[in-house]
Order: C-alpha cells, then structure tokens, then sequence
C-alpha cells in the first residue's frame, strides 16, 4: 500500500520523533510511505473557531497534495478526524468539491487504527519496562472509534503493564481553541485528570494525541510529578530512547 503520512502541525513543531516513530510502524506494517513536502495545517483551528473561509482555502490544498495514494494517515484523531469527518462537513453545500473530499474522508486513518484495523497488526517488537497509563483523546475516541486498538498493541510490548486509567474517556481539557476561550475550565479539567494519573501510580501516561500530551505534561511537571509523558507511537516503535519524555527538555 502507498501511504502518505500527514504529520500534523503540533507533530511538525514540536514533537518530531512521533512522526518518525508513525513512518517506522507503518514501514513494519508493510506499507510504502511518502511524506508529501507541500503539506501544511488540516484547517482545524480554523474551523473550530468558525473560520469557513479560510478551513475550505486550507483544506483545498490538502486535497490537492493528498490525492492519488491509497491512505493517509496521521498520527493523532483529531487530525485525522479532521479529514474524515469534518471535510465533508466543510464541502457540504459545494458539489465541486464534495466528491474530492469524500473520497479523502474514505482513505484517511488515525495510526494506530490503520496498522489494526486496516493492516492487521497484532504486535510490535518493542520493549519497555514501564507500568504506564492511557488517555483516550476526545476525537480519536469519538470520531473514530479508536479504543481497544492501541491496547491490543501495547500488550504485545515486552516489559510494558497497563494499568487503566479512571476516566481514561474525559477529555482532558485541551480541546484546541478550548483551553484558550475558556482557561479556567480547561484548567480544572486537566487538573482532574493529573490527579487520576497520579492515583494508578503509573510512571508514564500515554496517549494518541499530542495535544493532549502537551496539557497533560504541562500540568505534571508544574507540580513536579515525576511521570513520563509519551505519545503511544514512540512506545510501539521503541523509540523512548530517541527523545526525553513530553515536556522534559534535553
């Protein structure tokens, strides 16, 4: 299969190697993967806040550069939900380009759930001995469906327990533009959430986001919390090596 990988814009500028880590997996998946250098942002932010205009001039140019290969996938839900389900949404109303961007939504994939659901991955050869937790983000979850995937991939990581995180489900407050319009809710959410990690006394959290990751580890390491914050591709790829935990400087 010919994949393209979206890379996504948090991945692109903050967290590299979780790109890498999705190329690795996708590679062992058997899949042939190109990364378009043209790409840019999904729109999201733009359409979160009610921008149509410029979400549609976005999104064009992500059809455009995307067309052609059998997948896309990204490593985070809310991008990739982003193409799924929003850019449909988005072209409703324009038959010129609707049919573009239905066909996108039918070949876009969050990672975890591709190398599952579409590859048939059933294991890694990662190793990590960790006790660790999961958060389940908001549209990954929602929008896609992605749940048992990335456990079933991380029982097969030697040395790795999961232990389950109490309201692994409850966003974590981030949210996008959320935690920017309403701060003090966003706060008292991720708040919550950091004492839930803390209570499983897992010594990392994970997830498939890394939005999330970023508000979750900001919240931690304010308080001092010695928990290692990673996005679940580096963890599958056995690359906790490549990079310090989310938050941690070098």
């Amino acid at each position: 299969m010919r994949v393209a990988l979206f890379v996504t814009c948090l991945v692109d500028l903050f967290r590299p190697t979780v790109g890498f880590a999705a190329v690795r997996l996708l590679e062992a998946a058997g899949c042939t993967v190109e990364v378009p250098r043209a790409q840019t942002c999904c729109g999201q932010p733009a359409y979160n806040s009610g921008d149509r205009a410029n979400a549609k001039a976005i999104a064009q140019q992500v059809l455009d550069i995307f067309e052609g290969y059998d997948h896309v996938v990204a490593p985070s839900g809310s991008c990739a939900g982003m193409l799924r389900v929003h850019y449909p949404e988005l072209f409703a109303n324009d038959p010129a380009v609707l049919p573009g961007a239905q066909r996108l939504a039918a070949r876009s994939w969050e990672l975890v759930s591709f190398l599952v659901d579409i590859c048939g991955m059933r294991a890694v050869a990662a190793h990590w001995d960790r006790k660790v937790t999961y958060h389940d983000a908001c549209s990954g979850l929602r929008e896609l469906g992605v749940k048992d995937q990335p456990r079933r991939l991380l029982g097969s990581v030697a040395g790795l327990t999961l232990k389950e995180l109490p309201g692994a489900e409850t966003c974590c407050g981030f949210g996008g533009a959320f935690c920017v319009k309403y701060p003090d809710i966003s706060d008292k959410m991720v708040s919550d959430k950091e004492a839930e990690i803390v209570k499983t006394r897992a010594a990392a959290v994970l997830a498939g986001d890394l939005g999330c990751l970023l508000n979750i580890a900001g919240k931690l390491h304010r308080h001092g919390r010695r928990i290692e914050v990673r996005h679940v591709a580096e963890v599958l790829a056995g690359m906790t090596e490549e990079a310090p935990p989310i938050g941690v400087p070098r």
